[in-house]
């Protein structure tokens, strides 16, 4: 019996021994300890989409993706007839308003009559044709064979042979009464109008050879070689590497780490847990699209969330879009 009372007596002293140290350890550790919170950001980079303004064929890929691209460099080849057709009509009508501009200022009467007739004919005819084809297509839209875009395209080449047709008419007209200065300039302003119509359709095929608007990498490529695209389609996008920033989701309770223009410091674990100094650039000037926290005690509010990104100062290695940034910061 007594030595069983001496057990359960060391027992005791033990336990409560046992007790005392694990609370002076949680105490030590509570106080030499500091206490930290860690925010996890997102790089991402600026993505450029590349689209052409003609329509077309692909039928050339000069790029891949994940290669590296330069500005300047050609992204792909789009073959489109009919924008080369068109070319060649408003080459052509702006070589006959020049003819016919230069033999209004130096030709005799009776040629400035017959060639501004016969341009007038020949707007006729267009104007009949191009009548005739949106009637046509009109018809086929009505019967859901074509598309809107399709009758709408027929429709403005229509106006267009129309607009046409009645401009060489009234240069008939004048050259029949003579041709004064008024005659003269009218049909410098055709041929102006006529090369600006040139002009605008090479700047459409000038996206037959597509090429990049800046440095980067190619990080998708939207279609195939074969695969009709239309104007403001993206083809193939473009990844500014050189402008990389990460993004971050800070409570307002930590905002007072972060100010616009200062910087801090956090790692990066794709690049062996590499420290790298981030400059702020942007600061969400609203609490949108808040994450919500409500705070307990007898002032309770909710807490918002806020967006800041910020740019690397001094990168020692590439850094890519989907990238942690671990920020720790003490409470």
């Amino acid at each position: 019996m007594l030595k069983r009372n001496k057990f359960l007596t060391l027992f005791f002293f033990i336990s409560v021994a046992t007790i005392a140290a694990i609370g002076a350890y949680g105490l030590i550790t509570l106080h030499t300890t500091p206490t930290t919170t860690t925010l996890q950001g997102t790089i991402e980079a600026p993505e450029v989409d590349i689209a052409g303004k003609l329509t077309g064929r692909v039928t050339k890929l000069w790029v891949s993706e994940g290669e590296r691209v330069a500005c300047g460099d050609t992204l792909t080849t789009i073959y489109s007839p009919e924008t080369e057709a068109q070319y060649t009509q408003a080459h052509s009508m702006a070589e006959a308003a020049m003819a016919q501009s230069r033999k209004i200022e130096g030709g005799t009467r009776s040629e400035i009559v017959s060639s501004a007739r016969e341009m007038w004919i020949a707007a006729k005819s267009q104007l009949q044709l191009a009548e005739q084809t949106y009637g046509r297509i009109q018809r086929l839209w009505l019967d859901s064979v074509v598309s809107l875009q399709r009758k709408e395209e027929a429709e403005a080449l229509y106006l267009s042979a129309k607009a046409n047709e009645r401009a060489a008419h009234q240069n008939y007209l004048m050259a029949h009464k003579g041709a004064q200065k008024e005659d003269i300039q009218s049909a410098v302003w055709v041929a102006e109008a006529a090369e600006g119509t040139t002009e605008q359709v090479e700047a459409i095929l000038a996206d037959t050879f597509l090429q990049s608007p800046t440095d980067g990498i190619v990080a998708d490529i939207y279609t195939t070689v074969g695969e009709l695209v239309g104007p403001g389609t993206p083809i193939i996008s473009i990844v500014r590497l050189s402008e990389c920033y990460v993004v971050l989701n800070v409570r307002e309770d930590l905002m007072p780490y972060f100010q616009l223009g200062e910087s801090f410091r956090g790692r990066v674990p794709a690049i062996g847990d590499e420290y790298l100094d981030w400059q702020i650039y942007y600061i969400s000037p609203l609490g949108s699209y808040a994450t919500w926290r409500t705070q307990p005690g007898k002032d309770s509010y909710d807490m918002r969330t806020f967006e800041i990104r910020a740019r690397p100062k001094h990168p020692t290695r590439p850094l890519y879009p989907g990238m942690s940034v671990i920020v720790e910061l003490p409470l």
